[in-house]
């Protein structure tokens, strides 16, 4: 089993960490590993369900902060193992993961190691199934069978924001647009009906709709709604009965999930639609005492999240929760994710601080 020194800086971690592949599905490998470097930390009391790991302070503080970040990422494509780059002189730990999340997961496991008198409780939140459908997300499961660990006055999610604090998210909508036909013999497609031209419309509403951006509570939300992929066809010689648009819609959130799913039953009225992914957004949740404590202690002026993370998950619990990690938001999922060196140190420094002053 790989072993993995939380001594070592965080960038060295960031690297040790990204060359455990741990595509979702396949974390067993870097969650063992995790586990046999925290489990028996003395200032901290672990549990484990599957492939999501907890690890919890208990002195009694007043307040109780949750530090979470996934440990999944998406398929490799020939960038791993992690290597070294310069970029206009500027050092990158280059490769899959880099970005989106591990940077941010091991500037977390490093201080969950060496934080051993916090000045408030902190809950250390590892998870599997990020990337994938909400229902396989690990924290899925561990609100299930564990809900009182979600318990927290305060949550950071260490998902990448440039090392900037990004408050709340957008919602996220998966939808099946589809259209029907009649088999054929494509030598005598005027016997059939085909599916997969009938979906030009469905294409058009898509081309034709411009993006909306929405303010809450101070930040600017920009939505989206976009085809991501389309199913269709039987055979090279076969008119083809059905064709399938899926659709990913970003909402932002102040619209709620059944507000969204609406909307894009009207977008594409006269069609069959069936969604088969749906999370609510997070509002930013900056009021809250502790984030403007939190975000003046790291100097950082809060932006919105575009993507969905699980600060939604603890904005539904009633905990304020932000984006706060290293790696740019727009690499993440790139071939060429990388991480520059001084945004792991930075966000170190800045959790560090505020996690130990006084």
């Amino acid at each position: 089993m790989p072993q993995l020194d939380l001594s070592a800086s965080s960038i060295d971690l960031t690297r040790a960490i990204c060359d455990i592949p741990s595509v979702s599905g396949d974390e067993q490998t870097l969650a063992d590993a995790i586990e046999a470097a925290v489990r028996d930390l003395p200032h901290l009391d672990f549990y484990r369900d599957g492939d999501t790991m907890v690890a919890r302070t208990q002195l009694g503080r007043a307040q109780r902060v949750v530090i979470a970040g996934h440990i999944d990422t998406v398929p490799i494509n020939d960038n791993l193992p992690t290597r070294d780059i310069e970029i206009d002189g500027e050092p990158f730990v280059w490769g899959r993961g880099t970005v989106d999340m591990k940077a941010g997961v091991a500037v977390q496991l490093k201080l969950a190691a060496e934080l051993t008198d916090p000045r408030v409780d902190i809950t250390w939140m590892w998870y599997d199934h990020e990337e994938v459908d909400a229902d396989l997300n690990g924290l899925t499961r561990l609100a299930r069978t564990r809900p009182d660990l979600f318990a927290g006055d305060f949550a950071i999610l260490g998902e990448p924001s440039n090392g900037q604090v990004e408050g709340g998210c957008n919602g996220n909508l998966r939808a099946l647009v589809r259209t029907h036909g009649v088999r054929a013999h494509s030598a005598r497609a005027w016997v059939g009906e085909n599916a997969i031209h009938h979906a030009a419309p469905i294409l058009a509403r898509l081309a034709d709709y411009v993006p909306q951006e929405v303010a809450v509570e101070g930040l600017v939300y920009r939505e989206g709604l976009n085809a991501v992929r389309i199913r269709g066809g039987i055979a090279g010689n076969v008119i083809p009965d059905l064709c399938e648009v899926e659709v990913n819609y970003r909402f932002a959130p102040s619209t709620s999930a059944e507000q969204a799913a609406q909307y894009v039953r009207e977008v594409f009225e006269g069609f069959e639609v069936e969604v088969v992914d749906l999370a609510d957004g997070a509002r930013p949740g900056l009021d809250a005492p502790l984030a403007q404590e939190f975000v003046a202690a790291v100097g950082a002026e809060p932006r919105p999240k575009y993507g969905w993370t699980d600060v939604a998950r603890f904005s539904a619990l009633g905990v304020p929760a932000v984006n706060y990690g290293p790696g740019d938001p727009q690499l993440a999922h790139h071939d060429q994710e990388r991480v520059p060196h001084a945004q792991i140190v930075d966000v170190e420094r800045g959790l560090r601080s505020w996690l130990t002053a006084l």
